[in-house]
């Protein structure tokens, strides 16, 4: 939660043209210029072969930057010959690319395929082409083929199989051979998660407005870690930090509770622990399992990971008798745009709110991960608005972290503003709301503004920039509910049931006289 974000992540640039899957026409392409930015969709010639911009991207050679997780997709060697269809439509949007397959498909030229049937956790390689619901399509990242999430990546029928793959041609009728199971199931789901009806997956009564406050598990400049009876009554929702496994754990979550040991603190006792959140529990306080940290690892990368990342956390939620989870995963966790983790993560929280039935489910990702998606849309940038959406309708609160990664890019006026002003948190609240069009060719659609909630530091010793006075934070919240206070910028609309805030950390804010919690608590429990 502490940890300041090194934006753009670069990653290996594996040259696929090398083998192009196709050839390409490419007398109509400009050649690629260093100093030009293009756009998701865009094409360009480079060094004899055809390219496609996957998003947003400038300064990057396409001959460099065509592997699975680059910027440029490559088109085939250009030879002359008319290419077949490859549109990137930049209209689609994150929660409703069946419509846009179904434009795609229509154009697609018709042919025999001989390639194998698509199977949902098959492994996938860039350039590979399957068949599925009468079509052949060509992998373009290799993570997002490969997931065993067939509702979101079966292609062609999968509600984001356009962000995986690309439709070559359509099957004639004695050659194809459809997927039907894996197009109904698909189908169902898509329906389910683009709904912009409120999410939520847990059961139980959750706060219409909520000071939500992190727990930590360690010792740090705050002092030793509390006793959960210890917590003030302000806060609604806390977050336990953290849990987190590491590489050689294959996916098992751990949480274990601070011991004191090397440490002049007492340690914490289990049972104790579990009495007290018990008995906080039953006067309506709702306890998550945060899960990564500014350190923390969480490891997603094969079907064994996701079994045991699943089985673990069910049993913690058991064990302990958490409400449910929060996802603060941040550079540690290595999530980025066509990761293993990014694809697996949405499948795996959906079998985990089924073992437990229905969980709380919140998320804390930095502002570069999701509005960060205006401006960029590989790497990191942007990389939580695919599991966003994917669990849109399971997802009970998103407050995103406003501090230790400087101001905001808005798409108000092609406006930044500095962090810790009212300008920047009524923004980032807008953009979540209303949705937003990320640099690539995605469109991400907004949520209920019960399901967003603001994310800053408690005071001036928990985190390293991004700090915001009471005055600007109450300001904010007149603004995005009533339409008040508001300055440069508005909410675009006024939500009186906008959640509420964020914070690091309950500690923090005792260690500094319960200077956050008493104020802010007040006017978030005093909104209408």
């Amino acid at each position: 939660m502490k940890k300041t974000l090194l934006a753009g992540t670069g990653l290996l640039g594996a040259v696929i043209c090398a083998s192009p899957v196709q050839a390409y026409d490419c007398s109509s392409l400009s050649t690629w210029d260093a100093a030009t930015a293009y756009l998701g969709g865009d094409q360009v010639e480079d060094s004899g072969f055809a390219y496609e911009a996957k998003w947003w991207t400038r300064g990057d050679q396409p001959a460099q930057s065509s592997g699975a997780w680059d910027e440029w997709l490559g088109l085939g060697a250009c030879d002359g010959s008319p290419a077949s269809s490859s549109s990137s439509s930049s209209s689609s949007s994150l929660s409703s690319s069946s419509s846009s397959s179904s434009s795609s498909s229509s154009q697609a030229p018709v042919g025999d395929c001989s390639s194998p049937v698509y199977s949902a956790g098959s492994a996938y390689s860039v350039g590979q082409l399957v068949q599925n619901a009468g079509s052949e399509y060509r992998c373009d990242i290799s993570g997002w083929c490969s997931s065993s999430a067939d509702w979101a990546y079966a292609p062609g029928t999968g509600a984001h199989w356009s962000d995986a793959w690309t439709e070559q041609r359509s099957c004639s009728a004695d050659s194809s051979s459809s997927n039907s199971s894996s197009s109904s199931s698909s189908s169902s789901n898509s329906s389910s998660s683009s709904s912009s009806s409120p999410g939520g997956g847990y059961s139980g009564n959750f706060p219409d407005h909520a000071l939500v406050g992190y727990w930590h598990n360690f010792m740090n400049g705050a002092g030793c870690p509390i006793a959960l009876s210890e917590i003030p009554d302000a806060w609604d929702i806390i977050d336990i930090a953290f849990a987190d496994n590491d590489p050689a754990s294959n996916g098992t979550v751990h949480f274990n509770l601070f011991d004191g040991s090397g440490t002049s603190c007492p340690g914490l006792d289990a049972t104790q622990f579990k009495q007290d959140m018990a008995a906080m529990q039953a006067e309506g306080k709702i306890f998550v399992l945060s899960l990564g940290g500014a350190e923390g690892t969480i490891t997603l990368n094969t079907d064994s990971d996701e079994a045991n990342f699943v089985a673990s956390l069910t049993g913690l939620i058991n064990e302990w008798g958490f409400d449910g989870v929060d996802i603060d995963l941040e550079s540690g966790s290595q999530l980025v745009h066509g990761s293993q983790i990014q694809a697996r993560l949405p499948g795996a929280l959906r079998q985990i709110d089924t073992n437990v039935g229905g969980m709380a489910l919140t998320m804390a990702p930095e502002h570069p991960y999701v509005q960060g998606g205006l401006t960029a849309y590989s790497g990191v940038w942007g990389a939580y608005l695919p599991i966003i959406d994917q669990t849109r309708d399971l997802l009970d609160l998103l407050h995103v972290q406003l501090y230790n990664n400087g101001g905001l890019q808005t798409p108000y006026a092609n406006q930044s503003y500095p962090a810790g002003s009212v300008d920047m948190m009524v923004a980032s609240a807008r953009m979540l709301i209303e949705g937003f069009q990320t640099a690539g060719s995605l469109y991400f659609e907004g949520l209920d503004p019960q399901q967003v909630s603001l994310g800053l530091p408690s005071g001036p010793s928990s985190a390293g920039s991004g700090l915001a006075t009471n005055q600007a934070i109450i300001d904010a919240l007149d603004c995005i509910t009533a339409g008040t206070a508001c300055d440069s910028v508005n909410a675009g609309g006024v939500y009186p049931d906008f959640s509420g805030v964020m914070t690091w950390s309950i500690n923090w804010d005792i260690h500094d006289g319960y200077i956050f919690s008493g104020p802010i608590g007040d006017k978030v429990h005093s909104l209408p």
